[in-house]
């Protein structure tokens, strides 16, 4: 980082909304069978009042009812009777999504924000780093978070047979848990257990698709930690958890003012290294010499930071950074934010 301290800016990997109108996105992910098909039908069909442009991988396991799509072209555009907006892809999502916005641009579409599906094994990180590499996407797209759905009954077999579905866990701002109405109770929380010791910060909430409000997966600001923090000041608060799966999740908390060089140099030099096993790191930075809070935040290799709220007067100043993924090395890690601490506050 060269010059101002308070741009510990690694990429454009955090879009401030504020500016002007961008569209909000969400990523719908998920193991195969849960429902995410259900769902989507239920979002292109019924009147639910929202223009919603559904963005369907068309490699998924099951494909949006064959009567809706045409299958004979390389992508579909099709807007459906509510409303919202159906497209299967089968090649670039950043091509898709850049002739989206030309077409709501010059009035030949009409929507206010877009689903995209992404198929049962797949790992979504790829997915939302699109909103983080390509300008203008960036410019014109606002990531809102990553929604997993989990089957209730068969969730716990598919953990333990499949790493993508960790990374879809470890991934989520929020899960929606299904078919817990044909799944015994116990069951249910053992798995909500295993979930939270995975990923503590993403919200659970079971649901049945016949009947799910689409708020649940609307608006939820997860890759907005401003917002997060004015709804929920404890969101970055520290949670032991001990368990066996390959995604886990540690938090690093200092009272110490953090050197934004040498901070942005060990990170940079940790995803070079372990970017690939980092699913999701946020967090709040107190940076020597700034006097605004920095959010902080990546996905695999791709990191950046926003200014955040002006520190108050008589407030705690304090760095609280989650960092979720797959055989991370903590101790390495928790060592080098500790090797960024200013031990004694410089005065001005």
């Amino acid at each position: 980082m060269s010059g101002d301290a308070s741009t510990i800016a690694m990429s454009n990997a955090v879009s401030n909304a504020s500016a002007k109108k961008m569209i909000p996105v969400t990523v719908l992910t998920g193991f195969l069978g849960a429902g995410k098909t259900t769902l989507l039908n239920r979002i292109l069909t019924e009147q639910h009042g929202e223009k919603i442009a559904v963005i369907e991988n068309e490699f998924g396991q099951e494909g949006i009812d064959n009567d809706i799509l045409v299958q004979d072209k390389e992508e579909q555009i099709v807007e459906m009777n509510n409303g919202c907006i159906c497209c299967t892809v089968r090649g670039d999502l950043v091509r898709i999504l850049k002739d989206l916005y030309a077409k709501k641009h010059n009035g030949a579409l009409n929507f206010d924000r877009v689903i995209i599906e992404t198929t049962g094994m797949a790992d979504p990180g790829p997915v939302a780093q699109t909103f983080f590499m390509d300008d203008e996407i960036a410019d014109h797209y606002l990531l809102d978070a990553v929604i997993t759905v989990v089957d209730a009954k068969h969730g716990q077999q598919t953990l333990d047979e499949q790493k993508e579905a960790q990374s879809q866990i470890g991934f989520a701002d929020r899960i929606l848990m299904s078919k817990t109405d044909v799944t015994e109770p116990e069951k249910i929380d053992t798995l909500k257990k295993r979930i939270r010791s995975m990923n503590p910060r993403a919200g659970i909430k079971e649901v049945h698709f016949g009947n799910t409000d689409l708020k649940d997966i609307l608006d939820i600001r997860g890759f907005n930690l401003n917002a997060i923090l004015e709804i929920d000041p404890e969101f970055l608060s520290s949670d032991e958890h001990t368990h066996d799966d390959s995604v886990s999740s540690f938090v690093f908390g200092s009272d110490k003012p953090l050197d934004a060089a040498r901070l942005e140099e060990f990170l940079s030099a940790i995803i070079q290294v372990y970017g690939n096993e980092l699913l999701r790191y946020k967090g709040v930075l107190y940076l020597d010499g700034v006097e605004r809070r920095m959010i902080f935040q990546g996905v695999h290799m791709m990191m950046g930071a926003d200014a955040g709220k002006a520190w108050q007067l008589g407030e705690k100043r304090q760095s609280k950074m989650v960092f979720i993924g797959r055989k991370m090395p903590k101790e390495l890690i928790l060592n080098g934010l500790k090797q960024c601490e200013i031990n004694k506050i410089k005065k001005p």
